[in-house]
């Protein structure tokens, strides 16, 4: 497939939507790419270090800021980190269809490809692009330079950076699921097109109706707050302000949490068929109680790892947002996941 150019303004490429006007600054350091392929959405990403290449994804209307403090300790220890952001999500252009974990996987896949270039000046298979991508038969083919990548996810993401290494597994050193969603059974009632529809609805009138300027941000920062054990939003206010501002985000997380269930499905039928083989971590967050919920989801966490043959690490004391409250051990958990002898020499943690 090709590989387009990255560029530091949307408007280069000539197909699909283009980021908002709004947005159209990329963050200090990030980039705009149109990855090759897929619904053609301009995607927003940051990349730094060097070495190995970490792809970090975020969760639920979560943006790539999120992961600032375990990328700054990953690039510190000779990594690559890409992180950015998903559809609707941060400075990325607006979701165009729902989403899928299979289209996701393809979306980090397309990205790495657009990226190829600026990993190899990064010290990853210098000279050599992210090539082939998703073969005819879906799985990852091989490609010239570059290397398998460490994908990880939160929350919902987890779903996705899953999908990614079921179905790519050439390209994936490893994957580590940061307190990342789970269900056994996800069943749903109403149809898919029912539910999206809804979702687009909903999210055209809190615009219409100006809710995301006037409650966006405050609504990120009392989301974060309540995720994590003793913090509060570390972001910056003018980054929060640009991004949860807009209905575009709001309208992004509407839409993409409508096929929660729909993703949690198609990557437990992936699992009949694409079998993982890449080294996989589960780090669950626990946030020190022993509280009836508190202990339901740590054991959830540990079904999870079960399912797919992963360690089972425990961060403690951590919220939701894991990488906010124990970004070492993020930043630890994943330095391990690609390497067997960190791996051999450290025992499942709880610790620091």
């Amino acid at each position: 497939m090709s590989t387009p150019t990255p560029s530091t303004s949307p408007s280069a490429p000539s197909r699909g939507p283009a980021v908002p006007p709004t947005t159209a600054r990329a963050a200090p350091g990030g980039l705009f790419v149109r990855p090759a392929g897929g619904d053609g959405v301009v995607l927003h990403a940051v990349v730094e270090g060097s070495g190995p290449v970490v792809v970090l994804s975020a969760g639920l209307a979560m943006a790539w800021f999120d992961w600032d403090p375990v990328a700054e300790l990953l690039a510190a220890a000779g990594r690559t980190v890409v992180t950015f952001d998903r559809p609707g999500h941060g400075l990325s252009g607006p979701a165009v269809a729902p989403a899928t974990a299979a289209g996701e996987a393809h979306r980090i896949a397309g990205l790495l490809d657009a990226l190829g270039p600026r990993l190899a000046g990064a010290g990853v298979g210098a000279g050599a692009g992210f090539g082939a991508g998703f073969g005819a038969s879906g799985a990852g083919g091989p490609r010239p330079g570059g290397g398998p990548v460490t994908v990880v996810g939160h929350s919902i993401a987890g779903f996705h950076v899953e999908a990614f290494a079921r179905l790519c597994p050439e390209r994936t050193a490893a994957v580590v699921l940061v307190d990342a969603s789970v269900e056994e059974d996800p069943r749903t009632v109403l149809p898919a097109a029912l539910r999206h529809g809804a979702a687009r609805a909903l999210g055209r009138a809190v615009t219409a109706v100006g809710l995301p300027a006037a409650l966006g941000p405050a609504a990120r920062r009392a989301v974060v707050r309540a995720s994590r054990v003793g913090g509060g939003d570390p972001a910056a206010r003018d980054l929060v302000r640009r991004c949860y501002r807009t209905g575009r985000v709001w309208r992004g997380a509407l839409w993409e949490n409508a096929g929660y269930l729909d993703a949690a499905a198609e990557v437990l039928a992936l699992g009949e068929t694409h079998p993982l083989t890449a080294p996989a971590t589960v780090l669950a967050g626990r946030d020190g109680t022993d509280g009836r919920g508190a202990l339901r989801w740590l054991d959830r966490q540990a079904g999870l790892a079960d399912r797919l043959g992963a360690r089972l690490d425990v961060a403690e004391p951590a919220g939701h947002l894991v990488m906010m409250d124990r970004p070492h051990q993020v930043a630890r958990a994943i330095l391990d996941a690609a390497d067997p002898d960190r791996r051999a020499a450290r025992a499942p943690s709880g610790d620091s």
